[in-house]
């Protein structure tokens, strides 16, 4: 595996373990300091990573005791040294304190990352849902 393969499997292997933990601290180190993030939800979006890191823990906020499961499919890369693009459709499932599946959606996700001190970083994250034509409202599951 290349480095930057391998590199990439830690940012998504730590994109989700720190979702899961709520650990807006170790979810930010991936992210560059310019990041900038058009979000699917709420703000058109988000300039830099203070911007972005208060967003994450409103989000991990209103979570409560609730967990939240991430997995990424249909992960597509095109990478040099030192740079990659990566999209990929990611699906978050909301579990209970009892590990209770409660609910699941799905977003198409684009991360454009770049080395920063030998570490690679996302310094922008699009992530999007398609909308209906008929009824205007958001897609959240993916027909298979």
């Amino acid at each position: 595996m290349a480095d930057i393969d391998k590199a990439i499997t830690r940012v998504l292997d730590t994109y989700k373990s720190s979702v899961r933990a709520k650990d807006a601290g170790t979810l930010m180190k991936l992210y560059d300091p310019k990041v900038r993030v058009f979000d699917t939800w709420g703000i058109w979006s988000y300039e830099g990573a203070a911007s972005w890191q208060s967003a994450v823990e409103s989000w991990f906020t209103s979570l409560g005791t609730e967990t939240v499961n991430v997995h990424f499919e249909d992960v597509q890369v095109v990478a040099s040294e030192g740079f990659a693009s990566l999209s990929a459709i990611v699906t978050y499932s909301a579990v209970s304190a009892q590990g209770e599946q409660l609910r699941a959606m799905q977003n198409r996700l684009t991360w454009v990352l770049k080395s920063t001190g030998h570490v690679l970083r996302i310094v922008h994250e699009h992530t999007s849902a398609p909308v209906g034509f008929e009824d205007a409202k958001a897609i959240l599951s993916r027909a298979k």
